[in-house]
């Protein structure tokens, strides 16, 4: 990973920090794309120290707040490549809410502000030699049964904070698939991944409230602890998509454990990639 430019979202904390830690010592040029300047600052500094690796950034993403996606494109502009682009951040709630531009908020954290962000990078993942494109997504996805409600995306009535995990899940898998199948001849391949079940503070930071605030609460207990991954096991499938040869030679794949994988039937129907690009587009439409 040597010289290479390495975008990613969430690299503060939790997995996306242990991945950043691992291809900052391996060389790579870390730009960390957090929304939180303070703490992306003080995980700059850990990184720099940890890795030995001097070249490590932070420059501000808030993935909730579309025209924030936008100001970040803008700012990368001085880069003349990227090489991997690392869509590792995301949350889940346990009652509804909206991201600034009125989406509901997990459905347009994990996947609308991750897809926007993707398309703004595009130019700069086809300057690089070998582009790599990484969605962190989730064995979640199964929660997603039957596929994404396209009629109750934004969740006014019925929500579930698991059911809408699911689906933005499941569009980090068809987002990968559709990139793919886009890219495909180019010298940019596009994957997803699950990186396991992790011990972390993801749902703990008050994102979740009421009962699913309380189930995670259990998960500090030491039992709990003993049957979950470390961050750093957790980052092990993100490290090796995006440095590995073999995940250079292949594009479209959803990864798990560090290979190759399956994923739900529901995510495997012929035409949902697609769907899930046009209404995307449709949906970015209503707002820029």
């Amino acid at each position: 990973m040597d010289d290479r430019i390495v975008v990613i979202t969430g690299g503060n904390s939790g997995i996306g920090f242990e991945t950043a830690l691992a291809l900052a010592s391996m060389g790579a040029h870390l730009v960390l794309a957090c929304r939180n300047p303070d703490k992306a600052s003080s995980a700059v500094a850990e990184l720099r120290t940890r890795s030995g690796n001097d070249s490590v950034e932070n420059r501000q993403l808030d993935l909730g707040d579309l025209e924030s996606v936008q100001k970040f494109v803008q700012d990368v502009s001085d880069l003349d490549r990227i090489d991997v682009l690392i869509n590792n951040a995301g949350l889940v709630r346990d009652e509804r809410d909206e991201t600034a531009q009125g989406f509901e908020m997990v459905f347009g954290t994990n996947h609308m502000g991750h897809f926007l962000l993707t398309d703004g990078l595009l130019d700069h993942l086809r300057a690089s030699s070998a582009g790599r494109i990484v969605n962190v997504a989730s064995f979640g996805h199964t929660a997603a049964f039957g596929g994404i409600q396209w009629s109750k995306i934004q969740r006014y009535t019925g929500f579930h904070e698991w059911r809408t995990y699911g689906e933005s899940k499941l569009a980090n898998i068809l987002h990968a698939e559709a990139l793919a199948s886009r890219l495909e001849g180019s010298n940019i391949v596009a994957h997803s991944l699950h990186p396991g079940s992790v011990y972390t503070n993801f749902g703990r930071d008050g994102d979740t409230r009421g009962v699913t605030g309380w189930l995670m609460d259990l998960e500090l207990g030491p039992v709990r602890q003993s049957v979950l991954k470390t961050p750093a096991q957790g980052a092990a499938t993100s490290i090796h998509v995006a440095s590995s040869a073999e995940a250079g030679r292949c594009t479209g794949q959803y990864w798990s454990n560090s290979k190759v994988s399956s994923t739900a039937p529901w995510s495997r129907r012929r035409g949902d990639a697609e769907e899930l690009w046009h209404n995307s587009r449709r949906l970015l439409a209503t707002v820029l």
